[in-house]
């Protein structure tokens, strides 16, 4: 049996990167799970048509769009009569504001407040508006369950021209950390997960330097990491900080995991 054999679970942005690479992981491990990406139904499909197919759910839905959000979590129940996992991971990145934004950083005041908007609401709402619909169901049925929200690194954060996307994800982990002291006694918790460093996404722009290039991470790193969170291994872990590239499965909750809640 895999580690996930017999939950079920809705991965935000799974049309390719981390998300495809989490959801693979969870369908490998035997999990049914809800794939959705607010546009490329073609990508969806594809890995539907791995030989998962009846445990995979592809779903066009933004989640900028709160009636989108409950839709899926509506059709997910449907199809597979509950939920325990919710991956947020849909984002949109620095790209939409600077197509060059790793050679040539964008100050905050040239950034289009339209952009803005739509980077706060995508990485901030969209989490919030799939969170509350997730957890609504989950608490109506009493059953524990698992929220991992994809973030980034620190130095990221506060990195000179990744604004707005720093700040969209430092308030994610702030709501991540309130949320799971909210949820505590329900037992439904909520981590956040990072890679580790720069990763080969659809975030990065096609032309990177060499030096950056030879150094990012491969989405794959991610999987073992988010399979843990999502697992009963991981069932008194809440309000904490996952980092990909440190984490072991030798030692799960070791030093790769901070800043606990208490």
């Amino acid at each position: 049996m895999g580690k996930l054999e017999g939950k079920v679970a809705i991965v935000t942005g799974a049309g390719r990167g981390i998300g495809r690479a989490i959801a693979e992981a969870y369908l490998q491990e035997g999990a049914a799970v809800t794939i959705t990406a607010a546009h490329g139904q073609t990508e969806l499909d594809q890995l539907a048509l791995q030989g998962w197919s009846e445990r995979v759910l592809a779903l066009l839905a933004d989640v900028t769009n709160p009636e989108a959000c409950t839709q899926v979590v509506d059709q997910t129940f449907q199809q597979f009569g509950h939920v325990d996992i919710l991956v947020n991971n849909a984002g949109r990145g620095m790209k939409y504001v600077n197509p060059t934004f790793l050679m040539e950083p964008t100050r905050f005041w040239e950034t289009q407040p339209s952009v803005w908007q739509m980077i706060v609401e995508t990485n901030v709402n969209g989490p919030f508006y799939m969170a509350r619909a997730v957890v609504t169901h989950l608490l109506e049925q009493h059953r524990e369950g698992s929220v991992i929200n994809i973030s980034m690194n620190y130095e990221g954060m506060k990195r000179r021209g990744f604004s707005p996307y720093g700040p969209s994800k430092a308030a994610l982990e702030s709501a991540s950390a309130i949320w799971a002291q909210e949820l505590i006694e329900a037992r439904i918790r909520v981590n956040i997960l990072l890679p580790g460093g720069i990763t080969d996404t659809g975030m990065v722009p096609a032309e990177v330097p060499e030096n950056l290039q030879a150094r990012m991470l491969k989405p794959e790193i991610i999987q073992a990491p988010a399979v843990f969170l999502a697992s009963d291994a991981a069932q008194e872990i809440t309000g904490r900080r996952l980092i990909a590239t440190e984490w072991s499965a030798a030692n799960p909750q070791g030093r790769a995991i901070v800043e606990g809640i208490g």
